[in-house]
């Protein structure tokens, strides 16, 4: 765990050594950790914001094509919330029937977080797919949700590659242009933690029009 840790407070260095090592290799890694972020349900303590900017960061300095970066980790996040999709269609009605118990896979599902990506898909709907993709926890149970709510597959398919290009496109873009700036290199947590936060702003601002239309929908008509 210390390990773990260790390599999730410096993603940039853990690349490099890996690059250095296993060159091309790195591509397979990037697949592997999206994928399993976003399509095992059991995993979302896997790093997303924060290593799609250091990739941005490390393809900048020539290290990785950022293309070809880009268009793996767009992959692994559209296959990954697809195959969490089908989970959640396959167990999803049985996980939420009932408490503990079934098979290994519900047990080790993280209720508490399972119910706040629910909440956040009953709010939001189909949106919830594409704006869930930029908030942690939630972005790896929200595909889950929409497969256990029945959600039309092809609509979720449509919302699943809107949200995986967005995401891809815009946390990748910003460590390619800002991520080597000396004082983000020396402040990189403190970075990471901005565009957690930057990210959350459509959702906020989604949060406060669905407000908005509630209360007038409450108001009384002359």
């Amino acid at each position: 765990m210390d390990q773990l840790l260790h390599i999730f407070k410096d993603l940039p260095g853990f690349l490099d050594q890996f690059i250095q090592a296993h060159g091309t290799g790195v591509y397979a890694l990037l697949f592997a950790i999206v994928f399993c972020e976003t399509g095992l349900v059991v995993t979302p303590f896997l790093p997303g914001d924060s290593l799609l900017f250091t990739v941005g960061a490390v393809a900048a300095r020539g290290s990785m094509n950022p293309f070809v970066a880009a268009a793996v980790l767009f992959t692994a996040a559209v296959l990954g919330n697809t195959s969490n999709y089908w989970i959640g269609r396959f167990i999803g009605p049985r996980v939420f029937s009932r408490e503990g118990g079934g098979s290994l896979l519900e047990r080790l599902l993280n209720k508490k977080h399972l119910n706040r990506a629910h909440e956040f898909y009953e709010r939001y709907g189909g949106k919830a797919v594409v704006l869930g993709q930029f908030v942690p926890i939630v972005r790896t149970f929200c595909p889950f949700v929409a497969g256990a709510g029945a959600m039309n597959f092809p609509r979720f398919i449509a919302f699943n590659i809107g949200g995986a290009i967005l995401w891809v496109g815009i946390c990748t873009s910003i460590g390619y242009f800002f991520g080597n700036i000396d004082w983000v290199k020396k402040h990189f947590e403190m970075v990471v933690v901005a565009i957690i936060v930057i990210s959350l702003i459509p959702v906020a601002v989604e949060f406060i029009l669905a407000k908005r239309r509630e209360k007038a929908a409450e108001a009384p008509t002359a």
